[in-house]
């Protein structure tokens, strides 16, 4: 049975595979993504948010599988492995945007927001580390889900006791649908496990690509 490595230190990610059945093993790629994309600008120009989030899954998953293929890295589980890589970048009015890098910038970034609404892109990649015997591809490949998100129309009062609890610190976009952020999202368009940071359906279909069946994965 093939096992699932989770590129991410994400809790979200990883609750949103468990609650599919899934309990992959974590470990945490030590790429620089401000220096990828930076790169990725002075060879190509500007990227496009959806280019910007899956060239940064491609290069953590890329990282991790690396690194397991070295012995750099151990998982605690046995068997073929898949390596898995996100990341999540919010877009509004053509200006992407990732995690605040303190609270003064979350709460100009709500006031921004507020009573709007913007793109959430999560580009996922998947590394295929299973031998020829397992039914390995070598594959390594990805794609991107966007899914539009609609603000509530908060109050300074709300934007300032939110930011305060330390949450919009921690996540792309500065605010979660999953947790204390979701009374302030009035809608969505597109897959909802996608803003959360991991899309299950487009998930299934990269895994298919390769020969692995979803089922093949859960271990409840």
């Amino acid at each position: 049975m093939p096992r699932m490595v989770l590129a991410s230190r994400s809790p979200a990610r990883l609750a949103t595979l468990s609650s599919a059945g899934v309990r992959p093993d974590v470990l945490v790629s030590g790429v620089d993504e401000e220096q990828i994309l930076a790169d990725a600008a002075q060879r190509f120009g500007d990227l496009d948010p959806v280019d910007a989030v899956l060239l940064l899954a491609q290069a953590k998953a890329e990282d991790v599988a690396s690194a397991l293929e070295s012995g750099d890295m151990e998982t605690e589980s046995e068997g073929d492995r898949i390596v898995v890589g996100c990341d999540s970048m919010l877009e509004i009015d053509g200006v992407i945007y990732g995690k605040p890098a303190d609270a003064d910038e979350a709460r100009e970034r709500w006031r921004a927001m507020r009573g709007g609404r913007g793109v959430l892109h999560t580009g996922h990649w998947i590394v295929d580390l299973r031998d020829d015997e397992a039914g390995g591809t070598g594959a390594t490949l990805g794609s991107t889900s966007s899914t539009t998100v609609w603000f509530a129309n908060l109050d300074d009062a709300e934007i300032d006791d939110y930011v305060a609890t330390g949450e919009p610190l921690e996540v792309a976009g500065a605010f979660t649908i999953d947790g204390l952020g979701g009374p302030y999202v009035d809608r969505i368009e597109g897959d909802h496990h996608g803003v959360v940071g991991l899309s299950l359906p487009l998930l299934r279909e990269l895994l298919g690509e390769i020969g692995v069946p979803w089922r093949k994965l859960r271990t409840s």
